[in-house]
């Protein structure tokens, strides 16, 4: 009778594992397909791989993701900047034509890619290799910037499309210097944009060219 009551007693042991966790095992996944991206590039996303680094056998990705191509499409969803601007409301003033909007969205690009550096991977993936997944992306960020420029448009009247041309030569060059300086030397123009200081001249220099556009318009 001692012996059953200690038994009783005893804490039930809860077995964890993929069937009863899915959310930490496709967590897991995810991570490793950062990590191969981070030490190996794109050429080593395979299903193999990516199984081996996460520690699961190769079938739980086809279970929970349905696809190896399904699970790179969700890790490039969770760190590129534009489809995660896309969840997360933003209550900002309009009433200045998005003048704020446009700095705030460009500045806070500049800075995330900067810490990324499988983002940084992402992106030079979709220069260098023509793949559904990356193209889907591409069509999704486009959506998210349509949305934002249709917010900006009116503001800015026949001259739109002007605006919008400035803001692809923002985003692209906040795109360029990061992977430059992150890949090959520190300085562009002789600014050092590994210093803190020589950050905040680009960023500086974003608002400086957006702040004249919008001066430009109000003037006409």
């Amino acid at each position: 009778m001692r012996l059953a009551d200690k038994t009783m007693k005893m804490p039930r042991k809860v077995v964890q594992g993929p069937i009863r966790d899915k959310e930490k095992t496709k967590q897991k996944l995810l991570a490793a397909v950062g990590k191969i991206l981070r030490v190996k590039g794109y050429s080593g996303l395979k299903v193999s791989k990516i199984a081996a680094v996460a520690g699961f056998d190769k079938k739980l990705i086809y279970e929970y993701f349905g696809s190896t191509e399904k699970l790179i499409d969700e890790y490039i969803r969770s760190q590129d900047y534009w489809s995660r601007l896309d969840q997360q409301p933003i209550e900002i003033d309009m009433s200045d034509g998005g003048q704020e909007l446009s700095k705030m969205a460009i500045i806070a690009q500049y800075d995330r890619l900067k810490k990324n550096k499988e983002l940084q991977k992402i992106i030079l993936w979709g220069l260098s290799e023509s793949k559904p997944i990356l193209k889907k992306i591409a069509d999704e960020r486009e959506e998210v910037g349509e949305e934002l420029f249709t917010a900006i448009d009116p503001h800015f009247g026949e001259e739109a499309t002007r605006y919008r041309a400035i803001t692809a030569l923002l985003v692209s060059g906040a795109y360029y210097l990061n992977m430059y300086t992150g890949h090959n030397a520190s300085k562009f123009c002789g600014i050092d944009l590994k210093t803190e200081a020589g950050r905040r001249e680009i960023e500086l220099a974003i608002e400086e060219i957006i702040d004249s556009a919008y001066e430009k318009r109000k003037n006409k």
